[in-house]
């Protein structure tokens, strides 16, 4: 958050207020202004939790987040068992990004891509993360190696989380 100090020097009152900056309405500037945070608030999640599981954090780090891409997929009730009803996800905003991340395997660094699905929606005390897939591939060229797997609760998905509800604060940058 950004201060600003206000007064005069003939003045003995000083007063300090928070600079508040408004979250984006639309989900494309929304989005450009979270890929440029996101790696160091996903760093900052896996930081976190090798204090917390030092044996199973492998994720070393995030190297960056790009390549946003919002043409929805159409929903159907028998794509994925998670995802809400397609009459009632009309609210529901699709997001597609890419990380880049570096993870240390046996002693060996690897890149590896990891390609998001966001389903963002926004309500009356701002953006929230409503659900979340991720599919992992390679840094050469190919298709992704796994299928898609729900994610919401992962380094990504807390990342974004805690990212739109700074950004709902007014606490980002623009």
């Amino acid at each position: 958050m950004v201060w600003l100090l206000g007064g005069s020097i003939e003045s003995s009152a000083i007063s300090i207020r928070p600079v508040s900056h408004a979250c984006p309405s639309e989900v494309e500037p929304l989005t450009a202004l979270m890929l440029r945070d996101l790696p160091g608030y996903a760093n900052r999640v896996i930081v976190r939790s090798r204090t917390r599981y030092p044996a199973i954090s492998s994720l070393d780090s995030i190297i960056t987040a790009g390549r946003p891409e919002f043409v929805p997929l159409p929903l159907t009730s028998g794509t994925f068992s998670t995802i809400p009803d397609p009459q009632n996800a009309s609210d529901l905003r699709q997001v597609f990004i890419t990380t880049l991340e570096r993870q240390n395997v046996a002693g060996t660094a690897i890149e590896l891509q990891q390609f998001h699905w966001l389903f963002l929606t926004k309500t009356e005390s701002g953006w929230r993360l409503a659900l979340m897939f991720t599919r992992t591939g390679v840094t050469s060229v190919g298709p992704p190696i796994t299928p898609p797997r729900e994610s919401s609760q992962g380094v990504i998905g807390q990342a974004v989380r805690t990212w739109l509800r700074d950004c709902n604060a007014g606490a980002v940058r623009s």
